[in-house]
């Protein structure tokens, strides 16, 4: 996993992945064969499909509506909150410095580390010869690549 999914993963926007074997990888992708027919004598009745009827619940004695939705959509990830509990009394202003937010997320704010970020989220060559300016850089993409994972970051910094 990138430096950018460690981000991600601290802020609760993406959960870790568990790398599958390729035999079952392999498995999961071959259909299986189509079952042999069954005689018509054989053959079963489709189960009539749920309504959204209401159906009694024995715990409450009320109805509740059947659902026939998918999931619920994803919700929005609230990172400054979370951002703002993490720097209560560290002095460290995730807003404006690329090595406070990742001290925050006890992530390695080295200059190594934050070339490799820059690296992997695509930083100019030109602002990676300059320190300051690619540090500018990185702050600015790190808050756009969130906000586009899912997190809630205020428009005023991702100008």
């Amino acid at each position: 996993m990138g430096l950018f999914g460690k981000i991600l993963e601290k802020l609760g926007l993406k959960k870790g992945e568990e790398t599958k074997p390729a035999a079952a990888t392999a498995a999961a992708t071959v259909k299986p064969a189509a079952p042999a027919a069954k005689p018509a004598a054989e053959a079963v009745k489709p189960k009539p499909v749920a309504s959204a009827q209401p159906t009694p619940s024995t715990a409450k004695g009320s109805y509740e509506p059947v659902s026939s939705s998918g999931p619920a959509p994803i919700s929005e990830v609230d990172v400054v909150k979370q951002l703002e509990k993490l720097s209560l009394g560290k002095g460290l202003d995730w807003k404006v410095s690329i090595v406070d937010l990742l001290k925050l997320l006890d992530i390695d704010s080295s200059r190594e580390a934050r070339n490799e970020l820059a690296t992997e989220l695509g930083c100019p060559a030109d602002l990676m010869k300059d320190s300051a300016k690619m540090n500018v850089w990185l702050h600015k993409e790190v808050l756009r690549q969130i906000a586009k994972n899912g997190g809630n970051i205020p428009a005023n910094l991702l100008d």
